[in-house]
């Protein structure tokens, strides 16, 4: 980088450190495909960036606004006390489909002497229609 773009940066953008942020950031546009407001004349996308600095051609509150979004960090949203209802268990979406009512699964394991494998075998045959 020529000393002379650094020095006349430093005239417009006083703060090195900020003149640092501010051009490496338009040097990220540009990367991305921004137009350039100068000619590039062979220069890469940091030079042209203090060039564009220098000559006040490139808006520095547009510039400072992209940077501070692409520094923030948006955290997702928690879902809301309504979602998550919807999303735990309920008897009504956990017997959805099934032939066999709440009620009928509490009688069976109330007096039922039959072993879990029976209760399977009588549920995958309800569920085939044959018994």
């Amino acid at each position: 980088m020529a000393r002379v773009t650094v020095e006349d940066c430093v005239e417009r953008i006083p703060n090195r450190f900020e003149l640092v942020m501010l051009a490496a950031q338009r040097a990220r546009n540009i990367s991305r495909g921004e137009a350039l407001t100068l000619e590039r004349d062979n220069d890469k996308n940091p030079v042209v960036a203090l060039r564009e600095i220098a000559d006040e051609t490139v808006p520095l509150d547009g510039l400072q606004a992209d940077l501070i979004k692409s520094l923030q960090r948006v955290p997702e949203p928690e879902p809301s006390s309504e979602e998550v209802m919807d999303l735990l268990p309920t008897e009504s979406n956990i017997f959805a489909g099934m032939d066999i009512s709440p009620e009928e699964v509490a009688a069976e394991e109330a007096g039922g002497d039959a072993g879990p494998e029976d209760d399977i075998e009588a549920a995958i045959a309800r569920e085939l229609g044959g018994g």
